[in-house]
């Protein structure tokens, strides 16, 4: 994985500078060690490995995936996902959490990133699992908890192990109206972005391979694939091209101070956000163990087929960004827009192409998955932002008004179309509905 993984890290870098991925420092308390692990994987593997979201939602899946497993195996209250085994009852649940999400981690992680992150984020990893021991009293049931985490910890990795992360995909920007090229970030880059060769953006597509991946819970990538982006001569094509231009250049008159407010609450990653509102739900619904761990192997998982679903798309129809479309407004060959060749977005861009918007594909997902297991979703809670813009607390009233909310960001934003927008919560509601009603099942007591 190293190769694939540490080029696409620093091609992510320009977007996501500056972040830290600390997701304790505007976190809610802690549910319980599937929470913890849950908190400790993030900044592990994204704060101190450099893993940018797309290959951070693999790392959680495959993390939270074993924990349920490990956890099934001491008490079988669902259905298992990989490790099958029921000869771990009076094990150690705490125990067999600590051993299945260090090993998953340290697996992971030994083969990500770059040297110098690879030494800041194992030992992470390997504190975390000595803390969480040493809590647990010697003795059998500690022994049969670490046996059972370290089992489905190693059917996870061996069924991972050549899942298409590191498969080389050629890739040449097009040139056509329509087609996806490299686009600058604002001139003075939001967030701002410290590194002088990064802040102008104009970065090569990030992970055009990651559409081939292995998905956790779909059968194919291309099981939900979209029907395209309206074409370039149409009205629907018109209306987003407008909508955008008007609310999400960085100097729009027309985007309200909540709309501002939203699109910078939602800029961070959707692992990190959307993993923070379970965590903050589980918490005030207090799951217990084995409850909270379902839930966060469904949300990751879901996710992490988000981003693969979507990347399938995305690079299948290779649609224009807005700021390169609006740029170019003269060569689309629609008389209803007008180009501005010095517009500007209000957000800095991900480096790949809009078709749809993963992060709308992620909330739609994550929505779902929530509102499926608690069978309502009418739920209500407050999530406060982490980095880039931490510290800016909204409440809502439903998972999908929170989903909704998230995807319009990227239209205020500026650097998504709205039908990128809609048409990726639409994926994503698919994916997370699949997740709920295929996996991880209540078994007959």
């Amino acid at each position: 994985m190293d190769a694939q993984t540490q080029l696409p890290a620093r091609r992510f870098s320009g977007w996501i500078a500056g972040l830290s991925f600390l997701a304790a420092a505007a976190g809610p308390a802690l549910a319980n060690e599937a929470s913890d692990w849950n908190v400790i994987a993030i900044d592990a593997a994204a704060g101190a490995g450099g893993q940018n979201p797309v290959v951070l939602s693999r790392t959680l899946a495959m993390m939270h995936l074993a924990i349920h497993d490990a956890l099934n195996a001491t008490e079988r209250r669902y259905e298992p996902y990989l490790y099958q085994s029921h000869g771990a009852a009076g094990a150690a649940p705490a125990a067999a959490v600590a051993a299945a999400a260090r090993d998953v981690l340290v697996g992971v992680l030994s083969v990500s990133g770059s040297p110098e992150q690879r030494a800041k984020a194992l030992p992470m990893a390997e504190n975390a699992y000595a803390t969480a021991l040493a809590k647990i009293a010697d003795g059998a049931a500690k022994n049969h908890g670490i046996a059972a985490g370290q089992a489905a910890a190693a059917a996870m990795l061996a069924a991972r192990k050549n899942d298409g992360v590191t498969t080389s995909v050629q890739y040449t920007p097009g040139t056509a109206p329509g087609k996806w090229r490299p686009h600058p970030d604002p001139v003075s880059p939001n967030p701002p972005i410290a590194n002088p060769a990064l802040a102008a953006g104009n970065q090569p597509a990030v992970l055009p391979q990651w559409g081939r991946v292995t998905p956790f819970v779909l059968a194919t990538a291309a099981e939900f694939r979209l029907p395209g982006p309206p074409a370039l001569a149409s009205a629907a094509y018109a209306r987003d091209y407008n909508e955008v231009k008007r609310l999400g250049g960085q100097r729009s008159a027309d985007r309200t101070a909540q709309q501002e407010e939203i699109a910078r609450f939602w800029y961070e990653p959707s692992p990190q956000g959307w993993n923070r509102i379970a965590r903050t739900v589980a918490g005030e619904r207090k799951l217990d163990l084995c409850a909270n761990a379902r839930l966060l192997a469904l949300l990751n998982a879901a996710m992490a087929d988000g981003f693969i679903a979507g990347f399938e798309t995305r690079y299948l129809y290779d649609f224009w960004r807005p700021v390169t479309a609006i740029r170019a407004g003269d060569t689309d060959g629609n008389d209803a827009t007008a180009a501005d060749p010095t517009w500007e977005t209000f957000m800095n861009t991900p480096p790949l192409p809009d078709y749809p918007s993963t992060h709308s594909v992620l909330g739609g997902a994550a929505a779902a998955v929530l509102a499926g297991f608690f069978r309502t979703d009418r739920v209500s809670f407050k999530m406060t932002s982490g980095p880039p813009f931490a510290g800016i607390t909204r409440s809502f009233a439903s998972f999908s008004q929170a989903s909704q909310e998230n995807a319009d960001s990227r239209v205020y934003s500026g650097i998504h179309f709205r039908t990128a927008c809609q048409d990726g919560i639409a994926q994503g509601e698919k994916i997370g509905r699949r997740t709920v009603a295929q996996y991880l099942l209540a078994q007959p007591q």
